[in-house]
């Protein structure tokens, strides 16, 4: 069993509160996220210089050899300011978030996620098209956000999520069913969103939710044998 600290005592050597973690996190989390974003920015201001023969040359080209390079540099490109701008809130949020709970776990994450979503698009995406932007990645970060907690078995996870959901959730249905909808000849008129990109970087975030859970299986139950000792 435990017990509180007498008021006033320290805690012990080589032991950090829960009070004291967080905080100290949040600080490299910031700083993190807000790097990415300016890379973001940096690359959009040559791109569009470039008149953006970037999106051409380093898209995701679907199922063409050359085009497998897109998959490591597409979601840094974007067709325009706006469909940065789209991109960007979410994805400094949600990095944010997941950058909270650590580094490695954040680049555990974010490599899952790109390359399932990449690998997708190239796999599944239209023919004779190419495909740039950050929602894959948006979707993931996303996903794995909302069902971390089931995972996990952390009610404070599961109340983030149902959070995100509640504000973000919609982009499920209008960012992947409602644009597939667009897809079936003869229903819609297409529209030029990656439906297979938002699709496969959920899939890559809940996949990455499981693995990651899976692997923190062993020192959660650690952690709390040594709490009932």
């Amino acid at each position: 069993m435990t017990a509180p600290l007498p008021l006033g005592s320290a805690a012990p050597a080589g032991k950090k509160t829960a009070g004291l973690t967080l905080p100290s996190k949040i600080k490299p989390a910031l700083l993190t996220v807000g790097t990415f974003g300016l890379i973001l920015v940096i690359i959009q201001i040559v791109n569009s210089l470039m008149h953006y023969r970037l999106d051409q040359d380093f898209g995701i080209e679907s199922r063409a050899v050359r085009g497998l390079d897109g998959v490591l540099a597409a979601p840094l490109l974007h067709a325009s300011w706006a469909h940065l701008t789209s991109n960007i809130v979410p994805l400094l949020i949600f990095g944010f978030l997941i950058l909270v709970g650590g580094v490695r776990r954040f680049v555990a994450v974010t490599a899952l996620v790109w390359l399932v979503a990449g690998l997708g698009v190239w796999l599944v995406g239209p023919a004779n098209t190419v495909t740039i932007g950050a929602s894959g990645l948006v979707f993931g970060w996303l996903a794995y956000l909302v069902v971390r907690g089931i995972f996990n078995r952390s009610l404070g996870q599961i109340g983030i999520g149902i959070l995100l959901l509640a504000v973000w959730g919609g982009v499920f249905w209008t960012g992947i069913v409602k644009v597939a909808l667009n897809d079936i000849p003869g229903v819609r008129q297409a529209t030029n969103i990656s439906w297979q990109g938002h699709l496969f970087g959920a899939v890559g975030g809940v996949l990455a939710a499981m693995l990651v859970a899976r692997a923190d299986g062993p020192r959660r139950s650690r952690s709390k044998a040594a709490v009932g000792t």
